[in-house]
């Protein structure tokens, strides 16, 4: 079938991208699901770093390449094997799709199932296939979704069937800064209640993050950010403090609102300077977590005297740590109880035709979760 799909044909395009025009809608054509696969309407689909880290080159990524991964969409039609989805059925779209046979994914932690980041990696499907032309020029994947296009093959791993009521361009959330950010929170972190949290970094996933504290029931929820805006959306959401990141005493503050810093500081930037910040905020004993993601070639010295003596803990969390088909109706159902307001994040609902408009918005530092609608 004939679709149409934000291509990159090139990373590393300058600003504003209204201009360098990165991202470029093309008519593409697309196989039909083959085994184990699944055809997706696609309903909406967020712009994130992550996107955004793909095109300016610092997440470095085989093209051409369709792009997006945070989204929500319809079933259309089911490969060979595929008896759980049915045509016109709600999924949020994960973009690592998990082969269930690994040692990762056999331990529980399908966020670092292998095959699904070799897949990954090499733009293709969990199958190793590409359902993605145009004319003999075989289109990567973009980490299994390829969600900015009107639809996509993708694996059924890749899928989470969603039973509740919700809004379909509110669920998209659902496939990446909610289960980042809430998950970096409660599955990597495990914040007790009671307990003092920074946030650093408040974007789509620092700002679920946030959330995520709030619901855990952590006592101190510092917002911490360079963006007066945002750390005004933070208070508003029920952060207990908002830090300007600009601010040179901004460590110094945190140690004093919570008697030596934090129990969990949180870097949600993807900035080595942003992780030393929150690694120096947080208190003897604690937990520094980071779910940013960097250019590969930068690195963070660490003290290491201070990770020993003082009983540190630096952690990693890819995709919040989470299972999948569990934590999407475990987030939705907090969401729809009122305790995660993510509806309150929301930005602008644009056309596929605006996408490098939003991504300058994204690049900017302005926008919260700008969404294309389909």
């Amino acid at each position: 079938m004939k679709i149409s799909a934000a291509v990159l044909h090139r990373s590393g395009a300058s600003l504003p991208f209204t201009e360098s025009r990165p991202l470029q809608i093309e008519e593409l054509s697309l196989d039909r699901p083959g085994p184990g696969e699944v055809l997706i309407k696609m309903r909406a689909a967020g712009l994130c770093h992550s996107d955004l880290s793909v095109i300016n080159g610092d997440r470095p990524r085989p093209v051409p390449m369709a792009l997006g991964h945070e989204a929500s969409g319809e079933v259309v039609e089911t490969g060979a094997g595929v008896d759980d989805l049915k045509p016109g059925e709600l999924v949020v779209l994960v973009f690592v799709p998990s082969c269930g046979h690994c040692l990762p994914c056999m331990e529980g932690r399908p966020a670092l199932c292998e095959p699904g980041a070799a897949a990954n990696t090499s733009g293709v499907l969990l199958s190793g296939e590409r359902r993605l032309h145009q004319g003999a020029v075989d289109i990567h994947h973009h980490v299994g979704v390829s969600a900015f296009a009107t639809h996509a093959v993708v694996s059924r791993r890749s899928c989470v069937k969603i039973d509740a009521a919700i809004d379909p361009v509110e669920a998209a959330l659902f496939g990446c800064a909610v289960l980042t950010g809430v998950g970096a929170v409660i599955n990597t972190a495990r914040v007790q209640a009671g307990s003092t949290t920074a946030v650093l970094g408040l974007g789509g996933v620092g700002l679920c993050a946030m959330l995520g504290a709030i619901a855990s029931g952590a006592r101190e929820v510092i917002a911490v950010d360079l963006n007066e805006r945002k750390l005004d959306t933070a208070k508003a959401l029920g952060a207990t403090a908002t830090i300007n990141a600009r601010d040179p005493d901004a460590v110094e503050k945190v140690k004093a609102l919570t008697k030596g810093g934090v129990d969990y500081a949180f870097e949600m930037a993807g900035s080595v300077q942003a992780m030393e910040t929150a690694y120096r905020m947080t208190r003897r004993g604690g937990t520094t977590v980071t779910a940013g993601l960097p250019n590969p070639a930068n690195t963070w010295a660490l003290q290491q005297v201070s990770l020993v003596a003082e009983e540190r803990t630096v952690k990693g969390s890819y995709i919040g740590s989470c299972v999948p088909g569990r934590d999407i109706p475990r987030y939705i159902g907090l969401y729809l109880s009122g305790k995660l307001p993510i509806n309150k994040l929301m930005g602008e609902r644009l056309q596929l035709s605006d996408i490098n408009r939003g991504f300058d918005r994204l690049a900017s530092g302005e926008s919260l979760r700008d969404v294309i609608v389909f």
